[in-house]
């Protein structure tokens, strides 16, 4: 099912509208989840079922007409709030919680929530990069959540509950969103108009980790020139991880100065080689090689060399796993890639 237009989390819809329909609405959520799965996009259509004037809140199943939902839809809705990162920036300024130091207190979001709504439903702040936070913002935010204002709904979006403080992930409920069904993601490449081949699609999505925007990014041409490279690498009589740190280090570095973007960019990397790894232990267990003739050669050359219990397959991909968790605690790039690129030197 789709709803509104929002492909994959129908359970979260379903979840929701028992909460609305018994009155069990809480004033706090949190919604995680992996980047690009429409964790935003979900928000803001939730915050137009809750504010549409010609259907009930319980439905979550706003018209798209009335006046409510054309100011929703448009982005004008007085009722509704959206902070988020700016670019530029490293965190989320103090500034969009209690405004400038001379209004102070009496602009930003959390004076905004706190006042009456202006077309008497609900007022909906929507904190989109809640990754992002701040010890100062997160603590200005909190007597928000401890002390909600009547008819206020406030939405958090972030990839991970473990990246909140625990003052604030305890006074939110959370809302789990999971990474999106391949043949979603594949089906709305090609919808889109972002990639026309369907086959392409399939390989995008294949890495993706359910993201569409993951998948997205991965249209690049320099990213797949660089897996090539990778490969060939990975499959060599020895690893040259001396060599190769280098490569891995440049190309991370091209996806620019923001952490978010090179951290992205390195589990591409990451996950290259664990596809490889995964497909070495596969073809040593007597599956089928890949169609994929640029990961079907690279495979053929390595089962010459990587013995046949297939022990050091396994070793490798379980390094891999353990580095792409790694990325996700935010570990220093170059000692990681050195480490990680040692170990598998190792291992082959």
């Amino acid at each position: 099912m789709t709803w509104h237009g929002i492909e994959g989390h129908d359970d979260v819809v379903e979840k929701l509208r028992r909460a609305v329909s018994r009155n069990r609405l809480a004033s706090s959520f949190l919604f995680c989840g992996p980047a690009g799965v429409g964790k935003r996009t979900f928000a803001l259509r939730f915050a137009q079922a809750l504010l549409c004037q010609s259907r009930p809140a319980a439905d979550l199943d706003p018209c798209n007409t009335c006046p409510s939902c054309a100011m929703a839809l448009a982005g004008t809705h007085p009722d509704i709030e959206v902070v988020a990162k700016p670019a530029d920036k490293a965190e989320l300024p103090l500034k969009l919680f209690i405004g400038e130091d001379e209004t102070r207190g009496h602009e930003g979001l959390c004076h905004w929530i706190s006042l009456k709504p202006f077309m008497g439903g609900r007022r909906i702040a929507i904190i989109d990069d809640a990754d992002y936070f701040n010890h100062e913002g997160a603590n200005c935010l909190l007597k928000t959540l401890e002390e909600p204002p009547p008819h206020s709904v406030l939405i958090l979006i972030g990839t991970s509950p473990a990246k909140q403080l625990p003052t604030i992930r305890s006074r939110c409920q959370l809302i789990r969103f999971l990474p999106l069904p391949e043949e979603i993601v594949a089906q709305l490449l090609v919808s889109k108009g972002i990639v026309t081949d369907k086959a392409e699609a399939a390989r995008l999505t294949r890495f993706s980790e359910g993201s569409l925007q993951e998948a997205i990014d991965l249209t690049d041409a320099d990213t797949w020139s660089f897996r090539r490279t990778l490969l060939e690498k990975l499959s060599a009589g020895a690893l040259d991880s001396t060599g190769l740190a280098p490569i891995i280090s440049t190309f991370i570095e091209e996806a620019g100065k923001e952490a978010p973007a090179r951290r992205a960019r390195f589990r591409q990397v990451v996950a290259f080689a664990a596809d490889f790894y995964r497909r070495l232990l596969h073809a040593r267990s007597d599956l089928p090689l890949p169609s994929d003739p640029e990961l079907r050669g690279p495979l053929e050359a390595a089962m010459q060399r990587f013995p046949r219990d297939a022990i050091v397959a396994a070793t490798c991909l379980e390094r891999c796993l353990d580095a792409l968790g790694q990325i996700d605690r935010n570990a220093n790039q170059a000692t990681l890639i050195e480490a990680w690129l040692d170990d598998l030197a190792a291992e082959g």
